[in-house]
């Protein structure tokens, strides 16, 4: 039997889908899968990001932990019992302990009750019957978080947007929980809001020893709060580690491209990947394979398959616009192959005659208004590895969802300028 401590917060394989029903009868015609196999763990005390697009799947992970969506399957379990099993006052414990700060401040508070009432509920509903007590308790709470004891009659509207999200971190501590759930805290702030907000989350973290889930787009707040991240893409985990590893050499190409994408001073200072198409692709129907491989910029061409990377990633990119139905009307509408190619950057020679020939075709076909000629002509001669198999991450190394990931090359994962 292991000595290890279970984790604080685990989730196991947790799926959650919801579902989809057409007709007068409402039968299940398919399933949104905004949450597909997710696993992590968090430690007491310590901080955890979790960062993807809008749509990955991030708030669904959050609202299913505290049980607000029912898991399809797999397990949340907290100090090692499963959640979706927890009655009575375990339940009631476990409310407690786990406590959520919302994206918008503005929708966090009744207007028709005062700050001190709104901070003090959660003692209440927990059987706290003292109205002293708990007035004693909002007032201390308060001014830990930068407002005064004398704010707590005061209404919602009274205070600025910041001091909101103060509040709200007060009355998330008001019953001295375990764990933080922070779905996108500082999103709806300016930034030197933002700034003092995050200050007042590590600080209240520290001197709680308290455990902090961070939702969050914004790969910079990350960075500065967290002690781990893991990167979500349409309902998976396609990369997890301490946020020194993960963000500094990132391994799997979606978390480049979320990284390259961040503003930066220097326009030199790296090449941006962007992704193949703009299009996340629909979570009731998402991509076989890799689900990231409709837009991945380090798409692995098929083995039989021998071009410059430059050009197979033009191809391809061509494929997946067309795929997606992101083809400009100008192209679309366009009476010349030529232009066609020239928008997609395919050269006139291509040293592959079967992707020569597919191109031809499939150019032919858009200018004669035939897009799902085009798509299959080229899905033919182009499927790869990324879309036949779901690449597994490794659970005794670094967990990376990527087949152009191999941890036994110098202990290194390997780059677009190792394969290339």
């Amino acid at each position: 039997m292991s000595d290890t401590p279970e984790p604080l917060l685990e989730l196991d394989a947790l799926k959650t889908h919801y579902s989809i029903r057409d007709g007068w009868l409402q039968r299940e015609v398919g399933r949104v899968r905004a949450v597909d196999g997710v696993s992590f763990s968090i430690e007491t005390g310590e901080t955890l990001g979790l960062v993807g697009e809008s749509g990955s799947g991030k708030s669904t992970v959050a609202r299913t932990i505290l049980q607000l969506e029912e898991a399809t399957e797999g397990e949340v379990r907290f100090e090692g019992s499963p959640v979706a099993e927890l009655t009575g006052e375990d339940l009631h414990s476990f409310q407690r302990r786990v406590q959520l700060i919302v994206q918008d401040p503005n929708e966090a508070f009744s207007p028709r009750m005062t700050i001190g009432e709104a901070v003090a509920e959660p003692l209440r509903l927990h059987g706290l019957s003292d109205d002293d007590r708990r007035e004693a308790i909002v007032e201390d709470l308060l001014e830990r978080v930068g407002l005064s004891a004398a704010d707590t009659s005061r209404y919602p509207h009274e205070f600025s947007g910041g001091e909101k999200q103060r509040i709200a971190i007060a009355r998330a501590l008001v019953t001295n929980p375990d764990v933080i759930i922070a779905d996108e805290p500082t999103s709806a702030l300016d930034s030197r809001v933002q700034s003092d907000v995050l200050a007042l989350l590590d600080r209240i973290r520290r001197e709680y020893d308290v455990a902090v889930l961070l939702i969050s787009h914004d790969i910079d707040v990350v960075r500065l709060f967290c002690d781990r991240v893991a990167v979500m893409y349409l309902g998976e985990i396609v990369e997890r580690g301490a946020v020194s590893t993960v963000l500094n050499e990132p391994a799997h190409p979606y978390t480049r491209v979320l990284l390259e994408s961040v503003p930066s001073l220097d326009p030199t200072e790296r090449t941006l990947a962007r992704p193949l198409t703009e299009t996340i692709p629909d979570p009731a129907d998402p991509p076989g394979g890799c689900r990231f491989h409709t837009r991945c910029p380090e798409l692995i061409p098929p083995d039989t398959v021998d071009l410059p990377t430059p050009v197979w990633r033009a191809v391809a990119e061509f494929r997946f616009t067309l795929q997606a139905g992101e083809l400009p009307d100008e192209v679309a509408e366009t009476e010349a192959k030529r232009t066609v190619r020239e928008h997609f950057s395919i050269p006139d020679h291509i040293g592959d005659e079967s992707i020569a020939k597919a191109v031809e075709t499939a150019t032919g076909a858009v200018v004669g208004g035939d897009i799902e000629t085009a798509v299959q002509t080229l899905a033919a001669v182009t499927e790869t590895v990324c879309e036949r198999e779901s690449p597994a991450a490794r659970v005794d190394s670094r967990p990376v969802a990527c087949h152009r990931y191999d941890d036994t090359v110098e202990g290194k994962p390997l780059t677009r300028e190792d394969q290339n």
